[in-house]
């Protein structure tokens, strides 16, 4: 498995020997070209972004709505940006347009630093550069488990029956928190679970699947959670989430591996040291963890010139470097030489390596029409406006006629 591979490559990978000079990100040459990059907010972008500055005339745009930004902004003739921070959810728009360029040359060139992990090839061609896998997973505040004398939970009856002891104490406002924000969010929450039930999203002939005993499953339990959490779940995505966490409001959620690292940021966060991860929970007995494994790397732009190009990716191997992951280990789980897994990192880890093995968010255009139609149609569910089985109908319908005019019905 890909994602296992990239999971164990960052586990054993040797101690970090570079740091910053002076506290400073360095750069070993200087940039003359003026190059921008969109990309997704969250703290490891940061800290890559924080090295690829020091080369010189670098703008980059943090942006938790890159996704919808991104296609059009590389479609433009010139690209609008020479750089992208991608993940095999989001890539894939860019892929279909045409509009990202290979990387091979430049990586002989430029890319001694790298790994074969790092190298996301499509169709023989090196599209991307991977610096991080990303994976959701239990976080848990230890301290109110161990007071009330509950076990890390391990599959998602056992949050139920966790959350129910806790909200009884009264310890948080909340037992737990999820990304459960209408759109994008939402469709992914039900992308694992789902998954965590063997359902089969897009079968083999591209027809949908999720109207379907898994599915039925998936939204069950999905509503069952949301009655221990804050009333206002569907504006809820990772920063709320990660807000919800560090001032202690909340005890347990299922959240990206890369928002771990804030529990313990003492200038904003007030659970530090208090905060644990596990795998993600199972769904149902002997099946994976409910949640799909995820990576995070760097694309270049196809409408800009050779010459633009070759300054952006090594403006973008500057910051994805063995420097940056000594500046800031613990911003995510990376795929760079010097990183050394911690213990937030061990969730993560448990629920890549687990067997069976939760599996990959796939990178095609029909799980991108799939998840668009979850993130339009199940937010009725939840507010009471439709059944389950009509929500599922009602994505399988509006799927049905994206595929269509994508040419992959008839």
């Amino acid at each position: 498995m890909f994602f296992k591979r990239l999971a164990l490559a960052g586990a054993v990978s040797v101690a970090a020997t570079a740091a910053y000079a002076d506290g400073h990100a360095t750069c070993d040459f200087e940039n003359t070209t003026e190059i921008t990059m969109l990309s997704a907010a969250f703290e490891a972008w940061v800290a890559v972004t924080d090295g690829m500055a020091a080369c010189g005339n670098f703008s980059p745009e943090l942006d938790q709505e890159f996704r919808t930004k991104q296609p059009e902004g590389f479609a433009a003739d010139p690209s609008l940006y020479q750089l992208g921070g991608v993940s095999n959810g989001t890539i894939t728009p860019l892929l279909n347009q045409g509009t990202i360029r290979p990387l091979d040359d430049l990586i002989a060139a430029h890319g001694d630093q790298l790994t074969p992990n790092q190298l996301i090839q499509i169709d023989g061609q090196t599209m991307a550069v991977a610096m991080m896998v990303n994976v959701q997973h239990l976080m848990f505040r230890e301290d109110i488990l161990s007071d009330l004398g509950i076990e890390t939970p391990t599959t998602w009856e056992e949050v139920l029956t966790a959350a129910e002891t806790i909200q009884e104490a009264g310890v948080v406002d909340y037992p737990l928190g999820a990304t459960m924000k209408a759109g994008w969010n939402i469709a992914q929450e039900f992308v694992n679970m789902f998954g965590g039930f063997g359902g089969t999203m897009v079968n083999d002939d591209n027809t949908p699947g999720v109207n379907s005993e898994e599915g039925l499953a998936a939204l069950d339990m999905m509503m069952r959670l949301t009655e221990y959490m804050d009333p206002e779940y569907l504006v809820s995505d990772s920063t709320y989430v990660q807000q919800q966490f560090q001032q202690g409001s909340i005890a347990m959620a299922n959240l990206w591996a890369s928002r771990a690292g804030a529990m313990n940021d003492e200038a904003e966060s007030q659970v530090v040291g208090l905060v644990a991860t596990a795998a993600a929970p199972l769904a149902m007995e002997g099946g994976a963890p409910a949640t799909t494994l995820w990576w995070d790397g760097i694309v270049v732009a196809a409408n800009i010139s050779d010459e633009e190009a070759e300054m952006a990716f090594r403006t973008a191997m500057a910051g994805i470097d063995s420097e940056t992951v000594a500046a800031a280990p613990d911003a995510a789980i990376w795929l760079i030489e010097g990183y050394e897994p911690n213990d937030m990192s061990a969730g993560a880890i448990a629920s890549a390596t687990a067997n069976p093995a939760p599996p990959a968010y796939p990178s095609t255009t029909q799980m991108g029409l799939m998840h668009t139609a979850l993130g339009n149609e199940l937010p009725a569910f939840f507010t009471g406006d439709v059944t389950a089985e009509e929500a599922l109908a009602a994505v399988e319908a509006a799927y049905t006629v994206a595929a269509q005019e994508a040419g992959l019905l008839e």
